[in-house]
């Protein structure tokens, strides 16, 4: 008799390959649920030594990454500050889930259990769905943090207020990008999802067109800061102070006292002058002198204008003739003065003022002012001098006599 000895099927592979051979009709959940009950207790069975040494390691892993964790959470918050980007991270980190940790270190161990495809690709679908909806809460996170710094850095009131539907946006783009991403993994096709969100976006932007247009020119003036809360500008026409920048518009209180209320839309449409940021400011005079001044005078005249300014302490930048006016000879004089404050500077324009009316009386100088002169003529033509003739000399009336 004739006997042949066959290996031993392996436990896990005969019981595949019985499910390979299994028909694709729909089965019973319960006999789903204990087919892959089989499998997990054949694989248990089979790789028990592996499985203890994956658990260990993983064990391992997690106390690692909560020590850093905690490490650099205490880091972040013994920071000096609020809101800054050490204060930031710290956020972050704190954000970060325990459960995340886990299931970070049960996908870097799994490979070395040789868990089942079907186990395998659970502990996949996990560790995706886990690591896209961390990512998210982190990216939050971020973006509200240095919005936040933001808006401490200018004491901005309108942006704090505004934070609970920054949250609420951010919130909503960054959770539905993740659920894309999810679903990608997934084997799902999402470009039907994409185009329906994209058009769904339209939709709400065309409706409330006006709504976020304000509400993102806010967003700009908050950032990009073209103004601020109590400085002084000039919009169109109008020359006011910044008292309050709103979600929707931003009001103005005149120099004259009215309270201008403007869209920050049409506040951003035209040309903002902004009086807070100038360095330095140049001051313009326009010197008429009379006709009857020599050529010599004229020429000295720029020197004695440059010389009294430098002596008030600011730069000169020009002095020269201008125009011949209808009744004076115009000069130019241009300088600056550097300084923030506009009441030091209407100060050193009276002061200069003051000085070249001085400078210039000493010198002989006489300031032009409007004249007319009126000629009347004579019924025959003959022009009438405005002012008197000066008497003629009357002929001698005293005559020699002819000799008789």
């Amino acid at each position: 008799m004739t006997f042949s000895i066959l290996p031993a099927a392996h436990p896990v592979a005969t019981t595949t390959a019985a499910a390979a051979k299994a028909p694709a009709a729909a089965t019973n959940p319960l006999d789903d649920l204990r087919h892959y009950w089989d499998i997990s207790v054949a694989w248990v069975n089979s790789h028990w030594l592996q499985i203890g040494i994956a658990v260990g390691a993983g064990l391992l892993i997690y106390v690692l990454l909560s020590m850093v964790r905690t490490f650099a959470l205490k880091h972040a918050q013994s920071a000096e500050g609020d809101l800054t980007l050490t204060h930031i991270a710290g956020r972050v980190i704190h954000k970060t889930r325990s459960s995340v940790i886990a299931i970070i270190a049960i996908r870097m161990v799994a490979g070395y259990a040789q868990p089942p495809a079907a186990i395998m690709q659970t502990i996949q679908f996990v560790f995706t769905v886990a690591v896209v909806l961390q990512v998210a809460i982190w990216v939050r996170e971020i973006i509200l943090g240095l919005i936040q710094r933001r808006a401490a850095e200018g004491n901005n009131e309108t942006l704090s207020n505004a934070m609970g539907i920054i949250r609420l946006l951010i919130s909503v783009a960054l959770f539905a990008i993740a659920v894309i991403v999810i679903l990608d993994n997934m084997g799902v096709n999402v470009t039907g999802l994409i185009a329906g969100l994209g058009i769904g976006g339209i939709a709400i932007g065309l409706a409330a067109q006006g709504i976020f247009s304000d509400l993102f020119a806010s967003l700009s003036i908050i950032f990009d800061r073209p103004f601020r809360v109590g400085e002084t500008i000039k919009y169109d026409t109008s020359t006011a102070t910044v008292e309050r920048i709103g979600l929707k518009s931003t009001r103005l209180r005149s120099v004259n006292g009215e309270l201008l209320v403007i869209s920050n839309t049409n506040l951003l449409a035209k040309e903002i002058t902004n009086f807070a940021h100038l360095h330095r400011r140049r001051v313009t005079f326009t010197i008429g002198v009379i006709y009857q001044t020599t050529p010599a005078m004229l020429r000295d005249l720029p020197a004695l204008l440059e010389e009294q300014v430098k002596a008030a302490g600011h730069e000169f930048i020009r002095s020269s003739f201008l125009t011949f006016g209808p009744s004076s000879l115009d000069f130019e004089l241009l300088f600056d003065v550097f300084t923030d404050d506009f009441e030091a500077v209407v100060a050193a324009r009276t002061d200069v003022a003051i000085r070249l009316f001085e400078a210039m009386a000493a010198a002989g100088y006489e300031f032009a002012y409007p004249t007319q002169t009126t000629f009347t003529a004579a019924p025959d033509g003959t022009m009438i001098m405005p002012y008197a003739e000066s008497p003629k000399p009357k002929a001698s009336a005293a005559r020699t006599a002819k000799p008789g």
